[in-house]
């Protein structure tokens, strides 16, 4: 069955960097977009970013456009997440999401064109 799991959350302070990573299998990964979402407390989930299988389209939140960088390793069934200057606003539990078909998306949900599996998440926190 589809797993995920993240890695790469910590405490940083404000203007600090994080690297999330997320290793998926029992799907060919190289197949499908990837993708990041999150969701901090009192706060519903919010997408953040997505790259399509092969890397051509790269999406993003705008409150994090110039701050994160979305990529894959395809061979290592990974996709990863780069972040710099966190704020406190970035503070949340982040999430992988896997996509349905090869495009890129903007959403969490299956109309939205995302897989409902969920890894356990990683845990970012921005705070001086």
């Amino acid at each position: 069955q589809v797993q995920l799991v993240e890695s790469g959350g910590g405490l940083v302070q404000p203007g600090g960097s994080l690297k999330l990573s997320c290793v998926g299998s029992g799907f060919v990964f190289s197949d499908y977009a990837m993708g990041w979402i999150r969701q901090s407390p009192g706060k519903g989930l919010e997408w953040v970013s997505s790259v399509s299988s092969g890397s051509n389209t790269k999406n993003y939140k705008k409150s994090v456009e110039g701050r994160f960088t979305i990529f894959r390793d395809n061979g290592r069934n990974t996709v990863y997440l780069q972040m710099d200057n966190l704020q406190p606003e970035d503070t949340a539990v982040y999430y992988c999401v896997k996509g349905r078909t090869p495009l890129a998306f903007r959403g969490w949900t299956a109309f939205e064109g995302v897989d409902e599996t969920r890894g356990r998440g990683t845990q970012v926190t921005i705070s001086s």
